[in-house]
């Protein structure tokens, strides 16, 4: 058991979460050290000199029915048609933001989960191309027993499910003390999406994957529906040569995250809170989707990816947690920067973050569905 389960300020039941999920004592110990010297946050700003990405460093999809578009597909196909392609979906968020519920499993359009919907859009491209489509549901110790109910009629021969739970941490206050909740209980809560790397190939997952002859594993958030599984994308990732594929959209007004830049040179997604003061972001005109194509092969590594602190306020108070981002991946491995329409019949960028945002998005998340075959006509 981990060393911090031992602190007497750590419950029984704490500890056996730690015991259940896993906790990375070591990193945790060394990041609250960090805290308590005042040198966490010097992480969240980047190092080295950053500017704008270069015109060839970001690719646009070619359009729907185009030449170019048909030898992509035709491409990604015949890696389906290999087994070298499986899909990871991101279910691990800690609920929130829709009062309490568990994203995976909110009602997203016509009585249908998020996670329904996720899983019957693979579901349907393995059975149309009669091919083998390997899942991995990265959940959190909050979601993991309702993602794998929910997952549990996908489980077959063709889209066979796993569904393995990231890390968990505890959240500090800003004198470095392990903060607790209005009813004096310690606050658990999960790492970010960048514990993937490390979650695939601890669960063995990622090595099963890869004695399996899989090569290729599409990435997606649960609440983005418009990002299925393209062969067209599988294609573009095989064609570039590269180890990564992140796909980048137009912005809009009021969008907030990473975008492509270059850092000493490289092209990499980097964050918006780490972009160096006076930077002018809105010189990049795309960002960045959290929807990804990577090399298996190149994923089975451990990447020192950074620790982020992250302020969240609980029961009105300021807590501290150290995150991890799996976009960073993009400054450890050569990628390929893909534009994609957001909207419309090739829309792939249609993210739900409140039910506010669920309310606007509905009517455009319905049609998209419906075109590609996973709802059906009214």
């Amino acid at each position: 058991m981990p060393a911090l389960a031992h602190d007497p300020a750590v419950d029984d039941g704490t500890a056996s979460l730690f015991a259940r999920f896993g906790h990375d004592a070591a990193a945790f110990s060394a990041l609250r050290a960090r805290l308590r010297a005042g040198a966490a946050e010097s992480d969240n700003r980047i190092k080295g000199h950053v500017s704008p990405p270069q015109p060839d460093d970001i690719r646009p999809l070619p359009p729907l029915g185009s030449p170019e578009r048909r030898s992509l597909e035709a491409r990604g196909r015949a890696a389906l048609k290999e087994g070298t392609v499986g899909a990871v979906v991101l279910a691990g968020g800690m609920a929130t933001r829709f009062a309490g519920i568990v994203k995976a499993g909110v009602t997203a359009v016509e009585g249908r989960s998020f996670l329904d919907l996720k899983l019957s859009s693979l579901a349907q491209l393995a059975r149309t191309l009669e091919v083998r489509v390997p899942i991995v549901l990265m959940t959190s110790f909050v979601t993991h027993p309702i993602v794998e109910r929910l997952a549990r009629p996908f489980d077959t021969e063709r889209t066979p499910v796993r569904s393995v739970s990231q890390s968990v941490s505890l959240r500090l206050a800003r004198d470095g003390s392990l903060f607790r909740d209005e009813h004096g209980a310690l606050s658990p809560y999960a790492p970010g999406h960048g514990d993937l790397p490390d979650t695939l190939r601890r669960s063995g997952l990622l090595k099963s994957f890869r004695e399996g002859g899989g090569r290729y594993l599409f990435m997606s958030n649960v609440d983005n529906l418009g990002a299925t599984l393209d062969p067209a994308i599988i294609g573009a990732h095989i064609e570039s040569g590269r180890s990564l594929t992140a796909e980048v959209v137009r912005k809009e007004p009021g969008d907030r995250g990473g975008t492509p830049a270059r850092v000493d040179g490289v092209p990499q997604i980097v964050e918006a809170f780490r972009f160096p003061e006076g930077f002018d972001q809105d010189a990049i005109p795309v960002f960045n989707t959290n929807t990804f194509v990577l090399d298996a092969q190149a994923l089975d590594t451990a990447f020192p990816l950074t620790w982020f602190v992250v302020r969240k306020q609980v029961d009105g108070r300021e807590a501290i947690q150290f995150e991890r981002l799996v976009g960073e991946l993009t400054a450890f491995l050569p990628t390929q920067f893909l534009e994609v329409e957001r909207t419309g019949p090739d829309g792939r960028f249609l993210p739900v973050k409140d039910p506010e945002e669920l309310a606007r998005r509905q009517p455009d998340i319905t049609a998209l569905l419906r075109a590609r075959g996973v709802l059906a006509a009214p």
